[in-house]
């Protein structure tokens, strides 16, 4: 499961995700050929859980680009849930600094984090600037950004609490 958190697998991943908007992928069998040109061999379960954590929707034309994926076929609670394993996996820190919250990650992390964070459509959530390691995230208040905070903290606290999630 902690493959995933790799640095490895994140490049893995952005990578599938720039093939799929710069064209038409139709299989992972080319999803493997297109990777290995660019210097990355993946086993096939690998991919295929790269291709689902990223929320890739295969169409008859192919493979949809995550953000059209996700908004159109995953429900809020499997968006909700991507966020959290995000924020268990990633955030160091997450602190209201007026209208937003600061997520710190370590390198390389903040862009799914962010990522996630679009994707959940979170009420509140105007949205996302990531960097290398820290997200901003935009709310419309200082009031919302104190609550936000707090409701992304409690998902840390379950971590460290060992829901074993």
């Amino acid at each position: 499961m902690n493959e995933y958190l790799g640095p490895g697998s994140l490049r893995r991943q952005e990578v599938i995700v720039d093939l799929v908007r710069s064209g038409t992928v139709r299989s992972q069998a080319e999803f493997q050929q297109l990777l290995r040109k660019r210097g990355i061999v993946v086993a096939q379960p690998t991919l295929s859980r790269d291709l689902r954590e990223l929320g890739l929707a295969k169409t008859p034309r192919g493979y949809l680009a995550p953000q059209a994926a996700v908004t159109q076929f995953a429900p809020a609670s499997m968006r909700e849930e991507k966020l959290r394993r995000a924020l268990r996996g990633f955030a160091l820190s997450i602190r209201p600094a007026g209208s937003l919250v600061v997520v710190k990650t370590p390198p390389a992390a903040a862009h799914p984090v962010a990522r996630a964070l679009d994707e959940a459509e979170l009420a509140g959530v105007v949205g996302t600037i990531a960097g290398d390691d820290t997200v901003f995230v935009a709310t419309p208040s200082e009031k919302a950004a104190r609550g936000l905070a707090r409701r992304m903290t409690a998902s840390l606290e379950k971590r460290a609490g060992g829901t074993g999630a």
